[in-house]
């Protein structure tokens, strides 16, 4: 499944702006820092990710072809607040949602959607 692109619409104006309050804070969110490929401006969005030990997952609620996906894969690396904590995600790469690769407490909610994004987490 992949939720559809008016509600990513909406969620971009309405609901992320509010989403940011807390996401650094409370899991399984998280802000995911990265810079657009074309504009080299820096965004940060409102994720779901959980980690095992230093193994990330982000569910890919909109799909795996969303701007910012494509952000990170082409710059190899991204920031991720989680818990009050920055991280650098590096080898961030698309897999299926049923891949052994995600971490243990995506499994059960990725089985909603056709794919996950995962990488390596890093202390900064």
């Amino acid at each position: 499944m992949r939720l559809p692109n008016a509600l990513a619409r909406f969620n971009k104006i309405v609901t992320n702006p509010i989403q940011r309050q807390w996401a650094p804070h409370l899991a399984p969110f998280a802000m995911v820092e990265h810079v657009g490929r074309k504009s080299g401006k820096t965004y940060s969005i409102p994720v779901l990710a959980w980690v095992d030990r230093d193994k990330l997952t982000i569910i890919l609620t909109y799909g795996r072809h969303t701007d910012w996906v494509r952000n990170v894969q082409a710059a190899g690396s991204f920031g991720l607040i989680r818990k009050d904590k920055r991280y650098r995600v590096t080898g961030p790469r698309v897999v299926p949602s049923d891949s052994p690769d995600l971490a243990s407490g995506a499994k059960i909610p990725a089985r909603l959607f056709e794919s996950a994004l995962i990488g390596t987490l890093h202390k900064d």
